[in-house]
């Protein structure tokens, strides 16, 4: 008996986000020494009770300011902390500039010392690539070196790193985060980033681009009428993606929602490409003459796109 289209669609959406979810699952598995999805962890058995606090949690935060010489067309590549925001920016030098917040707590000044000389960042510099990688508590080989007897209840201490980077506007970029929100700014070119949960705000002009986001609000914006690269691929597990264009914008357009959503559609100038069927859920267009293919997918929420200056 032959399936209907309706099935088949069902059949292939459920697939589609089958893999969706296991994408994200397999990126944030393979670096989960580097990353951790959910703060500080304890290194105590599952099911463990937390250690009794005696007194209320002392606070520091401080700041660390690096600055290394790359040239454009070089690569950057960021392994944020496992809570934190990470900022990069592009700008006009031919350097990188990296700004780092510290925010640990602890129980007593002792301790607070003690973490703070574990938790912080380390770079790597090749001919003309650099790489940031957040070391601390979350990673247990990592303990193993520094800290080996290191008290269990320290491990699971609060804390974070916010990250300011400045690059060269054109140049190969990767990121890769935890817990917090990511905000990625003027920089063209290679752009690969893996990212858990919070909001995430792309500003960007051309390049080629390659996004998974676990949860959370996404913003994308561009500024330009025409991208200049081969285009843009968005996933995002469950959240809200608004895609922000310009007026005359030019390019191919693909919106999905795998599973529980719908496509909002208020850009005027999109219309549906030929031998195309839109629905609720699935939108396939051309803007202008066309040009580079944006394709934006969603397992669980809402996709909108709306034309720049425009409120919805």
């Amino acid at each position: 008996m032959k399936s209907t289209p309706s099935k088949i669609s069902a059949r292939s959406r459920a697939v589609a986000c089958a893999l969706l979810v296991a994408l994200v699952a397999a990126e944030s598995a393979s670096l989960r020494t580097v990353v951790a999805q959910g703060g500080g962890q304890s290194n105590g058995k599952k099911g463990a009770r937390a250690p009794a606090q005696a007194a209320p949690l002392l606070k520091r935060t401080t700041t660390r300011r690096e600055v290394r010489r790359l040239g454009f067309g070089g690569s950057v590549t960021i392994y944020g902390a496992p809570a934190g925001s990470v900022t990069v920016e592009g700008w006009s030098k031919g350097e990188v500039e990296i700004t780092a917040e510290f925010e640990q707590s602890a129980d007593t000044e002792e301790n607070l010392d003690r973490l703070a000389a574990l938790n912080g960042f380390v770079l790597d510099e090749d001919v003309n690539h650099l790489r940031l990688t957040t070391v601390g508590v979350h990673d247990r080989n990592f303990l193993k070196r520094a800290a080996r007897n290191l008290p269990k209840g320290l491990a699971s201490m609060p804390w974070k790193i916010d990250y300011h980077v400045r690059v060269p506007s054109v140049l190969d970029l990767e990121v890769y985060t935890g817990r917090g929100a990511l905000n990625i700014t003027g920089v063209e070119g290679s752009l690969h980033v893996n990212a858990g949960d919070g909001p995430a705000d792309f500003t960007l002009a051309g390049g080629d681009v390659e996004a998974t986001l676990r949860s959370g609000t996404v913003n994308v914006r561009v500024p330009a009428r025409g991208w200049r690269g081969r285009g843009m691929t968005l996933r995002l597990a469950s959240g809200e993606l608004n895609v922000e264009l310009p007026a005359g914008f030019s390019g191919d357009l693909d919106a999905e929602i795998l599973r529980a959503g719908r496509v909002d559609n208020s850009y005027a100038g999109l219309a549906p490409r030929e031998r195309t069927r839109t629905t609720d859920r699935s939108l396939r267009g051309r803007m202008g003459q066309g040009g580079a293919p944006f394709s934006f997918t969603v397992g669980d929420g809402t996709i909108r796109i709306v034309q720049e200056g425009r409120k919805q």
